[in-house]
């Protein structure tokens, strides 16, 4: 009877010094994913923290050669899981084959398919570290996928934290080139006034022509707010390579083409389809919303006008005063906010 209490006591104790263990994570590979092999990393001090599934915006702008930099100190209270989607980073690199162009055609992205691997990677890494649930937070395109997911999924995670949301890229355009109109005036910018005329207002037939929109929305856009620190976008060292360097740009462009479109050669955009205000409504998990105040390319009315309709368990948004549509030390900081504050307490209850 002795022997037995003993026992049990030791069992107990080894299993209380194993549950307090400090257990940490560290993982960058290549996993089978939509029949593919995608690249992630899995970053954290301990195991047992809540995981965040980040999904990067672009697409194509992959973060996982960037993550140490801008989200290295939450691995002391978050398990970081930078993901290059299909078409991106390492993720295209390691399946185009042959000339970059006829890949192109031969592998058209699709927002389903790319939905698809999104969730087959959530249920991937539940499995794979022991949790019931992940936090998804995606970014400008990233709110496309991660919203989406959301909608599909809603099962799989705790909440959807979107940043810049996307709820209707043609609207945003449009948008977009009606305001820097105004802006390029106001300044007497004359080079941006002649370049808007002659692009004339969207919709276009070409990924170029909104790539060149985009460029001088992004002047304008991000003139009133506190850049990002420049050591951010220093790349890890081992991403700073020739090999990693070309996938990332042209899996940058394959992607991009994909997402605005090019009439000429059939392909299809992808943003044409995106409308949440029609199909994004309904969420069953929490939703937080963070919008930059000077967004131009996904511009805080069309965001809250969003948020005012969806219906969600439970919801949220967040206006960043000093930020634009990307990332500075103003929007990570509402990020880790809005996690700490916001979505751990769902977690824990």
């Amino acid at each position: 009877m002795q022997t037995r209490f003993l026992i049990t006591f030791y069992l107990t104790i080894l299993s209380t010094l194993s549950y307090s263990q400090t257990i940490p994570v560290s993982e960058k590979k290549y996993v089978n994913i939509g029949g593919i092999e995608q690249w992630i990393t899995i970053e954290g001090s301990d195991v047992k923290n809540p995981v965040i599934l980040f999904i990067h915006g672009g697409p194509g702008s992959v973060l996982s050669p960037y993550s140490d930099q801008i989200y290295g100190s939450w691995k002391d209270e978050f398990t970081v899981v930078q993901w290059d989607q299909r078409g991106a980073g390492r993720t295209f690199g390691k399946n185009v084959t042959g000339n970059v162009e006829e890949y192109m055609f031969s592998n058209p992205l699709t927002i389903e398919q790319m939905v698809n691997d999104g969730i087959e990677l959530a249920e991937y890494l539940i499995q794979h570290l022991g949790k019931e649930k992940i936090i998804l937070l995606g970014s400008s395109w990233g709110s496309v996928l991660g919203l989406k997911m959301a909608l599909k999924h809603p099962d799989l995670f705790y909440a959807y934290v979107g940043h810049s949301q996307i709820v209707n890229p043609t609207q945003n355009m449009q948008y977009g080139y009606d305001e820097v109109i105004k802006h390029a005036e106001n300044a007497n910018d004359q080079e941006a006034i002649e370049k808007l005329k002659l692009l004339g207002p969207p919709p276009y037939g070409s990924a170029k022509d909104v790539g060149q929109l985009n460029r001088i929305i992004k002047k304008y856009e991000n003139a009133g707010v506190t850049p990002a620190p420049a050591s951010w976008w220093n790349v890890a060292p081992e991403y700073d390579n020739e090999t990693d360097s070309k996938n990332r740009y042209n899996g940058d462009d394959y992607s991009f083409v994909h997402y605005a479109g090019f009439e000429k050669l059939g392909i299809k955009a992808m943003s044409a389809d995106i409308n949440f205000m029609k199909d994004g409504l309904n969420v069953q998990i929490p939703v937080f919303l963070i919008q930059g105040e000077k967004d131009i390319t996904t511009p805080k009315n069309f965001s809250r006008a969003y948020f005012e309709k969806l219906n969600a368990p439970e919801k949220e948004y967040f206006l960043v005063a000093d930020a634009a549509h990307g990332f500075n030390q103003a929007v990570i900081d509402m990020q880790y906010e809005v996690l700490t504050e916001q979505v751990v307490s769902i977690i824990d209850n």
